[in-house]
């Protein structure tokens, strides 16, 4: 490692992370998450001594090799590293690093690139659906520049589309609806227990005496709303066939509440214990899925549209997702346009063994 591991660093989505081929990593997930820890600079709040932001949403990796399935051209694995502890987990996807997958497969040379663009099926480790990505390949290469604008990132930059099915209990052992029904009541709190991409969990910020409004800074120096809904979320995952969520990142806690800025609905999301900046890709997903049940805090308080493209307010935006139903009103299919752009690539060299 004295030599250090070949890394991308990308922005995906409204997140950040390094990109690595598995061939370039150690074998063993023991050793591999010992050296992103190293690498990210965890356990530091600051994450002074790595690549990492000191943020969840800057403190990701992608880790990518050839495919595994006949039905996809590339593995990837999403990896979150804590900022503020020696712990990796690989307990859920991430939509925003995958936005950056399809250029990174691109740039490594484990997908040829096509003049014009270039389609790339994407096999999820973490949850095993496959993602098509469309990615701007003019000259046979990839390009970031673009027109497409996301919320949450300053500029404009080539989109790239972005399309899901079997997406349904991701996580909970393929319902869409865990236990089966729009709204189960933990702790005086109707909830709607969720997995469309993202295992989350949905209630009316009016419920918890929020207006739904609030800064992401004021709702993360909410001590006690924090600890009530952490105890909402630890009910929850055993409920969403989760098991003991104590020291896992799902599910997402979201809190929504009437749309403010001509969207679908508004969102506040805890990453669990930290107020997102935005939301997840499969997060909104999740949201725009619950939106359109018969019962529930979102179905109550969603202006539905009318063309099947759910703008999902969040503290510095919207995210746009649109969903597919079956006659049946059932969703089958969700797609969205996110952005990626290459930022560093080079070596990275981890930090001394931790202890």
């Amino acid at each position: 490692m004295t030599d250090g591991i070949p890394c991308l660093w990308m922005r995906g989505g409204t997140s950040k992370g390094a990109y690595f081929l598995a061939s370039d990593l150690p074998e063993g997930r023991a050793a591999i998450d010992d050296l992103l820890v190293r690498i990210m600079g965890s356990p530091d709040a600051r994450q002074i001594d790595g690549i990492g932001g000191a943020d969840p949403l800057t403190s990701k990796v992608a880790i990518l090799s050839p495919s595994t399935r006949a039905d996809a051209d590339v593995d990837y694995l999403f990896l979150q590293v804590h900022v503020g502890q020696a712990l990796v987990s690989d307990a859920q996807g991430c939509g925003n690093i995958l936005a950056g997958v399809g250029p990174a497969a691109i740039e490594r040379g484990l997908v040829a690139a096509q003049t014009g663009e270039t389609p790339v099926r994407i096999h999820m480790v973490n949850t095993g659906e496959i993602a098509l990505a469309r990615v701007a390949t003019p000259q046979a290469r990839v390009s970031y520049d673009g027109t497409a604008r996301i919320d949450g990132v300053p500029g404009h930059h080539a989109g790239v589309p972005l399309m899901f099915t079997g997406l349904q209990g991701s996580m909970t052992g393929g319902a869409m609806l865990p236990t089966g029904r729009d709204v189960d009541v933990i702790e005086g709190i109707a909830c709607t227990l969720i997995d469309m991409g993202m295992p989350i969990v949905v209630m009316d910020a009016a419920d918890l005496g929020l207006t739904g409004r609030e800064p992401r800074e004021m709702l993360d120096a909410d001590a006690a709303l924090k600890a009530r809904v952490e105890a909402i979320r630890l009910l929850a995952g055993p409920m969403m066939g989760l098991g003991d969520v104590t020291d896992k990142t799902v599910p997402k806690m979201t809190l929504v509440s009437p749309p403010q800025a001509g969207g679908a609905i508004s969102t506040r999301s805890f990453i669990p214990h930290r107020c997102h900046a935005t939301i997840g890709v499969f997060a909104a997903v999740s949201v725009a899925a619950a939106c359109v049940l018969p019962r529930g805090p979102a179905a109550r308080l969603a202006v539905l549209p009318k063309d099947g493209v759910f703008a999902v307010e969040h503290p510095t935006g919207a995210a746009e997702v649109r969903i597919e139903r079956d006659s049946a009103g059932h969703v089958v299919a969700a797609g969205t346009v996110r952005t990626a752009r290459k930022l560093m690539d080079g070596r990275v060299f981890p930090g001394p063994p931790r202890g």
